[in-house]
């Protein structure tokens, strides 16, 4: 089931296994059994470390295996066959069971082990969703780290009972003792502050004590990161403040036009950044969201947490999320059939009717996308024509479970109370109002800017974007700003990373034009 070259680098990384592991297969006589028999006997047979047997439990789904270290209580489950996005999480899972370190900081792992009470954890992905490999390795090593805490990864896909009766219809989607705990991407110190309630305000406290910043980047994509090894590599203060270190970019599959690299996927991407950013000498914040900018000769921004920071310049760089349809039961029906993001989620709608708004490029991917996975795609486009590149609109009339419907105003998602069942729009040359029976609606029409917090205190365009001149300035001296936030057209990585790196240098060039930096200020003083 393994390729030589595959098997050949994770024997290497097993080499780092210093305890036993047991591979523990509970199987029936279904094929993705026989698929799960022997991909764990050819992992196995990689290590001496490693032995296989198979359980006869009948209370463990079928398929599933555990890797359990042997002689302890650490141990993580996999409903489901660990590949795609998740062969990753199956990897790390089999070093850290073995007793390779993980990579998480101390004051991590220690607040990890202090967690008291027991957790049962259990995430429902789909193998072709980026966002879940970051919540399933969280928990894995949260499981690793404290005998307390136990988690299962199960194929949303393979198990489409428990889906159906948990009405799941977003992944990742997690439970905690049977409880509803969340979905989307969560990093591990944000189910942490889920979990230990006293994080938030001790991170709060943490914040407020930190010395003022010669340059403070609000937002972590790439934007931000740009910005801030630009600021660093001046030699002043350099501080990150953001909601997510990544952003965007966290949420996109498939990235071909970044210049230099033919293609990679946007959580590698947001990884590298975040890699090279802490290369230098950055104090970043991450988890924490700006609510207010106030300016001065020292410009404040408060957060949510309570903390607020102080800095002599400031670079936004708070990016854009996802336009949302604005009509009744969109918001009362999200991750019940509304989603965002069809790469994700559109494992969950196998064989049903889904509904994509949104004729761009975004809009068309996401039909031919979905158009392999679910039963019958409509696309529904506002104006009177598709807005896509021809190539992907050839491709769209191509397929023969595909519905185009122009001139169609999105008015309202329906539902039974629980989930999705229908949406109503109306045709804009006759006035017509129709109706269509869907499972599920993926929402394409866009972004907007993250500026909700910045109103009245900066120049916003009519679309709420951020005014910058040449140099990245806003109408606020020694605020800067870069990326999808601002008035600069065309939201592309390459040009958020470039304009990133100009408001940084625009900053840099405000601060020696005003006041020395805080660095040579001391200096100077001594």
């Amino acid at each position: 089931m393994l390729d030589a070259a595959i098997k050949n680098q994770l024997q290497a990384y097993l080499g780092k296994v210093s305890h036993d592991v047991e591979i523990i297969a509970s199987l029936d006589n279904g094929e993705k059994s026989q698929e799960m028999r022997s991909m764990l006997q050819e992992i196995a047979a990689l290590s001496p470390r490693l032995t296989y047997r198979e359980s006869q439990d009948d209370n463990e789904r079928k398929p599933s295996f555990a890797l359990n270290r042997a002689g302890s209580d650490i141990g993580v489950r996999f409903a489901g066959i660990p590949m795609g996005h998740e062969f990753t999480s199956l990897v790390l899972a089999l070093l850290q069971v073995g007793g390779h370190p993980p990579k998480a900081s101390d004051d991590v792992l220690e607040q990890i082990r202090n967690l008291e009470g027991e957790y049962v954890f259990e995430t429902y992905i789909s193998l072709s969703c980026q966002n879940c490999p970051e919540v399933v390795q969280a928990l894995n090593l949260m499981s690793v780290i404290n005998p307390n805490i136990r988690h299962t990864m199960i194929d949303g896909a393979l198990f489409q009972d428990e889906v159906n009766a948990r009405q799941i219809m977003a992944v990742p989607t997690l439970f905690v003792n049977g409880q509803n705990f969340g979905q989307g991407r969560m990093e591990l110190e944000e189910i942490l502050a889920k979990i230990d309630t006293g994080a938030t305000a001790r991170e709060a406290a943490k914040i407020a004590k930190k010395e003022v910043f010669d340059v403070l980047i609000v937002g972590g994509g790439p934007a931000g990161a740009s910005a801030a090894i630009y600021a660093a590599r001046k030699g002043i203060r350099t501080g990150v403040v953001a909601e997510r270190f990544g952003g965007q970019v966290l949420d996109t599959l498939s990235i071909e036009n970044f210049i230099s690299v033919k293609e990679t996927e946007g959580p590698k991407l947001a990884a590298a950044l975040e890699q090279h950013v802490r290369e230098y000498d950055v104090d970043i914040m991450n988890l924490q969201r700006a609510v207010a900018l106030i300016p001065g000769e020292l410009i404040e921004v408060t957060l949510e947490s309570g903390a607020s920071l102080k800095a002599r310049s400031v670079v936004i760089s708070t990016g854009a999320r996802w336009r949302e349809l604005n009509v009744p039961g969109e918001k009362e029906y999200r991750n019940k059939g509304v989603a965002y993001c069809p790469h994700c989620d559109g494992p969950l709608f196998k064989g049903k009717r889904v509904a994509v708004v949104g004729g761009g490029n975004s809009g068309v991917e996401a039909a031919i996308d979905l158009a392999g996975v679910v039963g019958h795609v409509t696309l529904l486009e506002f104006d009177s024509k598709l807005r896509a590149d021809e190539v992907l609109q050839r491709k769209l009339r191509s397929l023969p479970n595909v519905t185009v419907i122009t001139d169609a105003q999105t008015t309202e998602v329906t539902g039974d109370g629980s989930k999705v069942n229908g949406m109503r729009y109306v045709a804009r040359k006759s006035g017509e109002a129709k109706s269509l029976a869907l499972e599920g609606i993926f929402v394409q029409i866009g972004l907007l800017p993250n500026t909700d917090w910045l109103k009245g205190t900066v120049a916003l365009s009519n679309r709420g974007e951020i005014e910058v001149d040449a140099k990245g300035q806003t109408s606020v001296p020694g605020v800067f700003a870069a990326g999808d936030v601002t008035t600069v057209p065309y939201k592309q990585i390459i040009i958020a990373m470039g304009e990133g790196s100009k408001a940084a240098l625009g900053a840099f060039d405000h601060l020696i034009r005003t006041s020395a930096p805080a660095e040579l200020e001391q200096k100077l003083a001594a």
